[in-house]
């Protein structure tokens, strides 16, 4: 994998180096250096890239960026990644279960606009 790969990787994920380096249980600095062409990635950390290319943008962890405005409810609908989800809590009654459970501890909107 070239330097040019891995950043038309960070770019197709849509992540910093740092959120990349993350992913791969790695240092910021070990990105950074294959992308200048420094060092480069062996083959357990090629693989790993292809596996997260392979899951697309949802495979990284985001963490917000500096200036970044919280998605309206509209842009949230309209990201396919959402539909994804969706479509596989109304498929899976466990996962139905397990997310139930995790949302206990977050208000319903609903609720909080004063519309029911």
């Amino acid at each position: 994998m070239t330097p040019d790969d891995i950043k038309a990787l960070r770019k197709e994920l849509d992540c910093t180096a740092k959120e990349l380096a993350a992913a791969l249980g790695l240092e910021q600095e070990t990105v950074l250096a294959w992308e200048k062409g420094d060092l480069f990635p062996t083959k357990r950390f090629v693989t790993k890239m292809e596996e997260l290319r392979s899951k697309g943008k949802g495979a990284i962890v985001r963490k917000p960026r500096r200036g970044a405005v919280a998605a309206s409810p509209m842009a949230v609908l309209a990201d396919p990644e959402t539909w994804k989800l969706v479509r596989k809590l109304v498929a899976h009654a466990e996962l139905r279960r397990e997310v139930g459970k995790l949302a206990e501890a977050y208000p319903d909107p609903a609720e909080e606009s004063g519309s029911t």
